[in-house]
């Protein structure tokens, strides 16, 4: 039998069980990836986000965010992220790149409405997030579905390193129709 490490078609089966666990288990590694963008001034920026859907069918996975935060001025300049998930159990390192829409408004109504209260409260904050404030709590919660925002981050290429005993990286694109090929480590 084949471990499924031995092949570029056992790795991207692989990685995208990882996602779809991801998107479940919130103990699961996948479920928060390092999401990193570029900023309007250049800087490169890195930060965790909680993954909320992956659809194997069209190469998407997406992620939510308050409409003010500052990746999405980030997006707005450059609309390319790169998401890093590293899970240990299976010494898998998963690296997505993808092209970003964001919706709000009336597109996420809908999916707002499915959104936990407690979850709620990530979207909507006075004063808006990155603000600079005096005091470490000087801020209010307002849930607010204006400030709701779905990035939907359409991929264009997966690399994925296995780091078993022997180590193994497997390259997929969506300009080879994802066809896994073999990279050196």
């Amino acid at each position: 039998m084949t471990d499924w490490f031995e092949t570029p078609e056992g790795i991207w089966q692989r990685l995208w069980q990882t996602l779809a666990t991801g998107v479940t288990d919130p103990g699961h590694p996948a479920r928060l990836p390092a999401f990193a963008t570029v900023s309007p001034q250049g800087w490169p920026e890195a930060r965790k986000v909680v993954l909320r859907s992956a659809d194997q069918a069209s190469a998407t996975v997406t992620v939510h965010t308050d409409l003010y935060s500052g990746k999405i001025a980030s997006l707005q300049a450059t609309p390319r992220a790169a998401l890093l998930i590293w899970d240990a159990g299976d010494a898998l390192q998963i690296r997505l790149q993808a092209q970003v829409t964001i919706q709000s408004g009336d597109q996420t109504r809908a999916l707002w409405d499915s959104v936990p209260d407690h979850a709620r409260q990530s979207y909507g904050v006075t004063p808006p997030p990155g603000t600079p404030i005096p005091k470490a709590l000087a801020y209010v919660k307002e849930p607010n579905p204006a400030t709701f925002a779905v990035l939907t981050c359409t991929l264009s290429q997966i690399d994925a390193v296995h780091l078993g005993t022997a180590h193994r990286r497997a390259h997929f694109s969506r300009g080879r129709a994802w066809i896994g090929e073999w990279l050196s480590p």
